[in-house]
């Protein structure tokens, strides 16, 4: 009887999500607390499963914080390690953004291209990329995008072609790091790997799709550029971006901290800082800085404007999914997928790539991430293994999400920043530039994951 109330509550929780008619905390949270009242309390009558589920316990242990050299242990239930980290993030982010960073890195960029659409279109899809492998990649396009429609009202371009690459790229990019998209942070820290884990392996599939990419891009678009660039008014008069710093000390200050987020994500494996207490850091420097050189109101200001409803939606899924976990509904799921590959590496390979793709183009990649990883864990029978099928999931989610306009919310941030700005773009606008592209993004990780870890 738990399983199946597990179940439904599960895919209730999903058909709602998909439907996106509620915001998705909402279901999450009305979700997880169907679990620890209906499974684990009235059908399976244990507490032991609703303490281990909410977790609690392990945000008061040295290890949570401080694990050493050590990875840091993976743990049912809510994963605290994600969620602290996501807020610290949110919070540096925020106060970056109110310095004017991420307008000035645009318009700065634009002024080192002279202006030039196509050389403009080529740097601001790098750039989508690199910001993507540290900064959540809705902030990254939040602001590429606007930036974009603001440089194309100015140089008299259609702006679509630039968003779409950058909505693309900045996924492809995200999927380099672990820090780069919450699928992977999900990963990473459920399993205990680090920053250069991620970087080594999915980073080097990420740089090879990377570059065929802007190759694909180009020629896909360059006709549509090139005579945007010819049409091009001769008295434009371009913006400055030293106007976008608001306060010249906050903003080299919020470039100190960001700097300081980047090394020691980058080296938590050798200070042996975990994720969550880097997270913390992110957070504390972040509102000290806008306290003192801003003011109090300003740190307020940044902390109201913390996307709680992510925070929540994540607690709520990680019980919903705990109780997948705790009724063995994640255990069947494993042994029907090593079933039907044989227990064979390079059939899981393909079967967890494509499936999660797929799965990702049409429905939230954080759920199926976050569902997931406790099925590799019960496939996996050595550290090799798992690490393999770690990067398989963390590739299929992040770059399948760019298949459709709702795969992923740098998708739904960046086409409606564009239809808010006149552009609207089209299911077929999109699925015709980006579906092509996904696949062949998937095609080069196929191959590149079965010859390097299966042959």
């Amino acid at each position: 009887m738990a399983t199946v109330c597990a179940i439904i509550i599960f895919l209730a929780m999903f058909g709602v999500i998909i439907r996106g008619r509620v915001e998705r905390h909402i279901p999450a949270l009305v979700g997880g607390a169907l679990v620890l009242i209906v499974v684990f309390g009235i059908c399976m009558h244990s507490m032991d499963a609703i303490i281990e589920t909410l977790n609690f316990k392990s945000i008061f242990t040295s290890q949570f914080w401080v694990p050493g050299h050590h990875a840091e242990e993976s743990a049912t239930g809510i994963n605290w390690a994600t969620i602290i980290f996501i807020a610290g993030m949110m919070l540096m982010v925020e106060g970056m953004g109110d310095a004017g960073f991420f307008r000035w890195l645009c318009l700065k960029l634009a002024q080192i291209v002279n202006y030039k659409i196509i050389p403009l279109f080529i740097s601001f899809m790098i750039m989508s990329a690199v910001l993507s492998m540290f900064i959540d990649s809705i902030t990254v396009i939040l602001f590429l995008a606007a930036v974009s429609v603001e440089l194309a009202k100015i140089l008299k371009f259609d702006p679509v072609p630039i968003i779409l690459a950058e909505i693309f790229m900045s996924n492809v990019g995200g999927s380099a790091t672990m820090s780069g998209d919450p699928p992977n942070i999900i990963i990473g820290t459920g399993l205990g790997y680090t920053f250069f884990d991620f970087l080594t392996n999915t980073g080097l599939i990420a740089f090879v799709s990377g570059i065929v990419l802007l190759l694909y891009f180009y020629l896909v678009c360059r006709k549509e550029l090139k005579a945007s660039e010819a049409n091009r008014p001769t008295d434009i008069v371009y913006p400055n971006p030293s106007e976008a710093i608001t306060n010249k000390l906050y903003f080299i200050v919020s470039c100190i901290i960001f700097f300081i987020c980047v090394v020691l994500l980058v080296t938590h494996a050798q200070t042996g800082l975990s994720v969550a207490s880097i997270g913390v850091i992110a957070a504390i420097l972040s509102v000290i800085a806008s306290v003192i050189i801003e003011s109090p109101k300003k740190a307020l200001s940044i902390i109201k404007r913390l996307d709680y409803t992510t925070i929540l939606f994540f607690i709520g899924l990680f019980v919903v999914v705990g109780g997948l976990e705790q009724t063995g509904v994640l255990e069947y799921i494993a042994k029907f997928i090593e079933k039907i590959s044989g227990g064979s590496l390079i059939p899981m390979i393909i079967i967890i790539l494509w499936v999660s793709a797929i799965a990702s183009a049409f429905v939230d990649n954080i759920p199926f991430a976050a569902t997931m990883v406790p099925v590799i864990k019960g496939l996996a029978t050595s550290d090799p293994m798992l690490r393999t099928l770690a990067w398989t999931l963390a590739i299929g989610t992040d770059i399948g999400g760019n298949g459709t306009p709702i795969g992923a919310s740098a998708n739904v941030v960046g086409t409606s920043i564009a239809a808010r700005e006149g552009h609207p773009i089209s299911w077929k606008k999109y699925c015709s530039v980006a579906a092509p592209a996904t696949i062949l993004t998937l095609l080069i990780a196929t191959i590149m994951l079965i010859v390097r870890y299966a042959i």
